[in-house]
């Protein structure tokens, strides 16, 4: 998420901590880890993640614990690096809630049609001779590009599902981001995709999913992928192009699935997938591997029968 260039001494003083670095080391972007880029900030709040943060190409890191700072970079030192996160998201992307059916903010193209119960966020784009149908709802800062079909009740930008234990509560993480669908994609009906913590949730040209499948936050899918029904993808996913999942595969987060990959129905990804081949099962292993294992466990039974025989 860009943001108006700011200082480091700026934003520790907006957050009220100590900081190492130059007082006017720039700061350009709020970033979650896997998306940072030279000039964002990021967080990080366990000593796993220390070393990830502080060598990423993130330039700022709040984090809890006074280490030595990198050459170049600017450390703020926070009792609670989650919440002051939280704190600039809100702050430099502050959340304002639609009270229109169609926002005055929203931008539509020519040649559109759009139910009369479709709601339009703030700030929307949405391009040429696309049809959305009755119930979708399109949050602040999304973008739609042409010739895009939604269907009924499908909903595009909700909060992304991120939430730290709090012990007592969980708390979520704030959604600065946005969802990017490019031209020529269908989804269908009931289906939901949300937007980036801080980034875009991405579906590329071309691509098709069907009803019910969810899309978590920060996922970039590629183009002329097909998504059956009720396929589940977890947050900050990267799918390739020409991409099948089939139905209700699952998929967690950070995985990432190379170009023309076929997942077979009902199979459980747990480890990023290599380009070209098809999987299936869970946890999914390559097709042919996994039926010839299925094969020797069904005859386990008539190999047992002969052991015993032979006592």
């Amino acid at each position: 998420m860009k943001i108006k260039s700011n200082t480091l001494e700026n934003i520790a003083k907006l957050l009220n901590c100590e900081f190492i670095g130059e007082p006017n080391h720039v700061v350009t972007g709020i970033n979650e880890i896997h998306l940072v880029e030279h000039g964002d900030i990021v967080f990080v709040d366990h000593p796993k993640y220390y070393e990830k943060a502080l060598n990423s190409k993130a330039t700022t890191i709040i984090i809890n614990q006074k280490v030595d700072c990198p050459t170049g970079k600017g450390l703020i030192f926070s009792e609670d690096p989650f919440r002051d996160f939280n704190f600039l998201i809100n702050f430099f992307s502050p959340f304002e809630f639609n009270k229109e059916i169609v926002s005055t903010s929203a931008q539509i193209g020519r040649n559109c049609e759009i139910h009369s119960t479709v709601s339009i966020g703030n700030n929307v784009k949405i391009g040429d001779n696309c049809m959305l149908f009755p119930g979708v709802v399109i949050y602040d800062n999304c973008i739609i590009g042409n010739n895009v079909i939604i269907h009924a009740n499908t909903v595009i930008g909700g909060h992304a599902f991120y939430y730290k234990n709090r012990g007592t509560h969980r708390e979520r993480l704030n959604s600065g981001g946005n969802v990017i669908i490019h031209d020529h994609v269908e989804i269908g009906a009931c289906s939901t995709i949300d937007k980036g913590v801080t980034g875009s949730t991405t579906i590329g040209k071309h691509t098709k999913i069907d009803n019910h499948v969810q899309i978590g936050h920060d996922t970039i899918v590629g183009e002329m992928c097909i998504i059956a029904s009720q396929v589940g993808v977890a947050g900050c996913t990267v799918i390739g192009n020409n991409v099948t999942l089939w139905g209700q595969v699952g998929i967690p987060s950070d995985i990432h699935i190379g170009d023309n990959v076929v997942v077979q129905a009902q199979s459980g990804i747990t480890k990023s997938l290599d380009a070209g081949k098809s999987y299936f099962g869970s946890p999914a292993e390559e097709t042919r591997k996994k039926l010839k294992e299925l094969a020797m466990i069904r005859q386990l039974p008539e190999m047992y029968e002969l052991l015993k025989k032979h006592e």
